[in-house]
């Protein structure tokens, strides 16, 4: 395997026919934020990265930024990370989202 942070800080570890990589990978390619893609079936070191840090499954999509990994995280979570260890690599005028209504309701409640 190529170490793709060599060129860009994410990497998207995907197989073909997963439902869930396919929306991330949606999810992401509507935000700009530039990434590596891997599919874990044709490159075994990429399988056995996502192994490492799957408890041993084979679950994606796997995101790599930075030195850190996330089995299966949403959009927003891959953007807060890239934000707090990569910000130069954000799109530009990219802006968090805002939280919903839910979120501002419990954060008065518990003083947030």
């Amino acid at each position: 395997m190529s170490d793709p942070t060599a060129t860009q800080p994410v990497t998207v570890y995907w197989r073909p026919g997963c439902g869930f990589c396919a929306g991330l990978l949606r999810g992401l390619e509507k935000t700009g934020l530039a990434h590596e893609r891997v599919n874990i079936w044709e490159d075994e070191a990429a399988a056995a990265h996502v192994r490492s840090v799957a408890n041993g499954n084979e679950t994606v999509p796997t995101v790599t930024v930075g030195d850190t990994s996330m089995v299966n995280p949403s959009v927003d979570q891959v953007m807060a990370t890239v934000a707090e260890q990569h910000p130069e690599h954000l799109p530009e005028g990219w802006t968090p989202p805002e939280p919903g209504r839910m979120a501002r309701t419990v954060n008065k409640l518990l003083g947030g």
